[in-house]
């Protein structure tokens, strides 16, 4: 993340730019000269999702009560010292930033296969120099910082930049995270997640006017250098025999600085000496190597411009204004080359949306603009701007969304700036999600990805949302999915066709199950999320049950219809964990110790959890049916809990071993087992013990068609060598409900 290569300079050649610093002292402060004003910290929660999980426990799919009192924690301490939080989450990924994403995925992959051998090599989970942040752990975070009073806010493009102009338009005490960005942009002071201790809130400042000093450059200088070195806009790679160059003519290579270190101190030497020469003579392109990669270099320059700045490497007079209903556009055009700088006003947040236009190319780079630009127009999401060299005035355009009803969008949006819900503004927005990697076993073939598994709730949840008023997945667009699986090199999204919806009394328009107070339509909205997991006709079963079971009981269901590779023995496990957790104190979950860790059982905590998540897209695109809490992790799920039951399962402990000889629990048991089997057995999919089927099952996941049947006993044999994935382009059409499992 951040700028290449600045973390360990500014670590090892630069520590006076490192300063230490007492959150409470600052806030002191900060009361004095702000009388009345409360201090108040933006804290980029990515970046501090490695920071918060605390538990000894990670591979085993998360210690969720364990989490959720670290976090309660956190936020006790800043609140005792009269700090106020507020909370920025990713809200999506932009396009200059695919690759970058795809790029750590694929890396990601590779950590993970280390992590599998490891386990299966030792029986037991990795130190933390593997640790692998549990499936869902961002997600989950929002719910547990809403739940504990916090403001927590989800964002509509990067976040890093709404974090920077949050804290310099709202005037704050910092921001903290782990991101050389922040060093970058001219906003509010940047402190240090690694370095805080939670106890005294002693941190590190990282102060960016000490680090120009040390470069000999000015703070409008530093996004020109963030460029030049490789940011997650511009790849690395771009300009790399410009910075040897750089070095080769650097008059003053240090002997005890590293050589990234020294290509830093000369890039900066350059631009100081040499590109100031010409500044406001030359335009940036005549000075710098760009050749076709302008576009992209002043996009990424941009990139860092936040509301109300000015960068002194882009020509700038006065043009004009054009008014997009509430966005206030703003054209910049240098009278010589014809570079244009917009700035277009977001109504909710009034962040400024930088734009340049490449002088040669003509190509226009939009740099962040407000994703859906006005509340009351219609389906605009970001607006072009179109130069006729014979007109003086700007054409707007507008790129069409996947939804034409701006009511519709804009209750979307909201819910997705309020991180109360997940995708769903995405999918209506841009037709596009992704989802990152879980902890899954690439080599063990027996079990299913998790996203191949809920993929077919997923595409129900696309002919919900994109269907219009009858929910017609036949006219649905296609939605571009970016999600990681065993196979998936993530060169192109798969473009996921819609599931036609099976609704009793018909699928209900997103108005009606989204802003309806009419009497039953609470009813409406369950009946929405059950046929979303094709379990309509479960509904008086599944709501005799208490919460959270049933949640955990619809998740059950689908998952052992689902996957053939599912057997009795992790049915027990599933349900035996979640009875227990409880009655469980915080402080016994900790204490608990596991005779070895299990790969498969990892891999089976990842899978439920990530059905936990699909749950908060299902329940949001339905119109909140369920309060969040009756499926949240740490109600539902604990992984080390679940690990215990696994193998106490897998040695043919009974049933009341399992439940911990609890009457209650026990009857609790049946019931839930009762409500599970049956269902399956109507999908003709018996759930039998392992040692019943293992002489003879494949262990394969097959796919329905020529290549897999169905035997008798409702087991699927698979063709051998047969993989679930099409092995064809990147615009492959998925058919739908191709991985049904009867």
């Amino acid at each position: 993340m951040g700028v290449r290569g600045l973390q360990g300079f500014v670590g090892s050649s630069c520590p006076h730019v490192c300063t230490a610093v007492n959150f409470k002292e600052l806030a002191e402060r900060h009361r004095s000269e702000h009388p009345g004003c409360t201090p108040t910290v933006v804290v980029d929660a990515m970046c501090c999702l490695r920071y918060w999980y605390t538990p000894d426990s990670w591979i085993c799919g998360g210690q969720w009560r364990e989490y959720f009192s670290s976090l309660r924690e956190f936020v006790k301490t800043f609140t005792t010292a009269g700090i106020k939080l507020i909370f920025f989450f990713d809200g999506m990924v932009e396009q200059n930033k695919r690759d970058e994403w795809v790029k750590r995925r694929l890396k990601n992959n590779r950590e993970i296969a280390r992590i599998f051998h490891y386990v299966k090599s030792h029986k037991e989970q990795p130190g933390r120099n593997m640790f692998f942040i549990p499936s869902g752990l961002a997600i989950f975070t929002r719910f547990a910082l809403k739940t504990l009073g916090q403001e927590t806010l989800c964002s509509l493009q990067e976040a890093d930049y709404e974090v920077a102009s949050y804290g310099l338009q709202n005037h704050c005490l910092g921001i903290l995270g782990e991101d050389t960005d922040y060093l970058i942009y001219n906003t509010c002071p940047y402190f240090s997640i690694s370095e805080l201790c939670l106890e005294s809130l002693d941190t590190i400042m990282l102060c960016r006017e000490k680090l120009c000093q040390s470069l000999g450059l000015s703070l409008c200088d530093l996004p020109l250098l963030a460029c030049l070195l490789g940011n997650d806009i511009i790849p690395e790679g771009m300009f790399e025999s410009f910075r040897y160059k750089c070095l080769s003519s650097y008059t003053s290579v240090r002997e005890n600085f590293d050589k990234k270190g020294n290509i830093i101190l000369a890039v900066a030497d350059h631009i100081s000496k040499v590109l100031h020469l010409h500044q406001g003579e030359k335009k940036l392109e005549e000075m710098l190597p760009l050749g076709p990669n302008r576009a992209l270099f002043y996009k990424g320059v941009a990139s860092y411009i936040l509301p109300g700045q000015k960068s002194p490497w882009f020509f700038q007079k006065p043009k004009g204004v054009v008014t997009l209903n509430k966005q206030v556009v703003s054209m910049c055009t240098d009278p010589d080359s014809n570079q244009k700088l917009l700035i277009g006003t977001d109504s909710e947040f009034n962040l400024e949306a930088p734009m340049c236009t490449d002088p040669d190319s003509k190509q226009e780079v939009l740099i962040c603009t407000d994703p859906e630009s006005t509340q009351e127009a219609s389906i605009c999401t970001h607006p072009e701007i179109k130069q006729d060299p014979m007109d003086t005035e700007p054409e707007i355009k507008q790129q069409v969304t996947m939804v034409s009803d701006p009511e519709i969008l804009k209750v979307a949006r909201a819910h997705h700036v309020q991180a109360e819900s997940y995708l769903v503004y995405n999918v209506l927005s841009s037709g596009e999600v992704e989802c990152g990697n879980s902890l899954e076993d690439a080599l063990d073939r027996t079990l299913p990805g998790q996203a191949q598994v809920y993929r077919p709730v997923r595409q129900r949840v696309y002919s919900l949302l994109l269907g219009g008023s009858q929910g017609d997945a036949s006219t649905c667009p296609t939605v571009k999915e970016w999600f990681v699986y065993s196979g998936n090199p993530l060169r192109h999204p798969d473009l996921v066709r819609p599931l036609q919806m099976n609704i009793p009394g018909g699928t209900p328009s997103l108005k009606l199950l989204w802003l309806s107070t009419e009497p039953g339509i609470q009813v409406r909205r369950l009946d929405a999320l059950l046929a979303c997991f094709d379990l309509s006709s479960l509904k008086e079963e599944l709501q005799a049950l208490e919460s959270p079971f049933q949640a955990l009981c619809c998740l059950l269901i689908y998952l052992f219809v689902q996957v053939d590779a599912l057997c009795l023995e992790d049915l027990h496990a599933f349900i035996a964990q979640a009875l227990c957790l409880q009655e469980k104190s915080t402080a016994q979950l900790m204490d608990l110790q596991l005779d070895h860790v299990d790969p498969r059982a990892v891999q089976l905590g990842s899978l439920l959890v990530r059905g936990l998540t699909t749950l908060v897209l299902v329940n949001s695109a339905c119109g909140f049916p369920w309060t969040a809490a009756d499926f949240m992790p740490w109600n539902l799920f604990d992984g080390k809990l679940f690990h215990q039951k696994y193998l106490q399962s897998e040695k043919g402990h009974a049933v009341a071993v399992l439940v911990e000889q609890n009457r209650s629990r026990l009857t609790t048991f049946h019931t839930l087992k009762s409500i599970v089997c049956k269902a399956c057995v109507k999908e003709n999919r018996p759930v039998v013990s392992r040692r019943h089927w293992r002489a003879h099952h494949s262990g394969r996941w097959g796919r329905q068609g020529s290549s897999s049947h169905r035997t008798s006993s409702g087991h699927s044999q698979s063709g051998q060598g047969q993989h679930w994935r099409d092995q064809g382009p990147g615009s492959r059409q998925h058919e739908p409900d191709q991985w049904r499992r009867y």
